[in-house]
């Protein structure tokens, strides 16, 4: 399904939010642990609240589903918690998703 020119507008104020690029379903994001995951829908709204989400599944395990917020899901390690971790972002797009 194509994208709607709301949520094209919307991707792309993400975008300059953020200065790199807005997971989009079907993409695979690595986390900085080294799991992938798959990307299910980006942007996606909170009904009441009007946050900001992203919705991935795990491509391990039991391939749970999960919903985080975009601002965090965008966010950077935190290198003082986890200094060894060599990844800049928390979740970072595989180069050949």
């Amino acid at each position: 399904m194509e994208e709607s020119k709301e949520i094209q507008q919307q991707r792309a104020l993400l975008h300059a939010k953020y200065r790199r690029a807005i997971p989009q379903a079907g993409e695979l994001w690595r986390h900085f642990k080294d799991n992938m995951y798959k990307i299910i829908a980006c942007p996606v709204m909170h009904t009441e609240t009007g946050g900001i989400y992203c919705v991935y599944q795990a491509l391990y395990g039991s391939c749970g589903v999960y919903c985080r917020p975009l601002d965090m899901f965008m966010s950077e390690v935190d290198h003082d918690k986890y200094p060894q971790v060599q990844q800049k972002y928390r979740f970072e797009k595989r180069q050949d998703s």
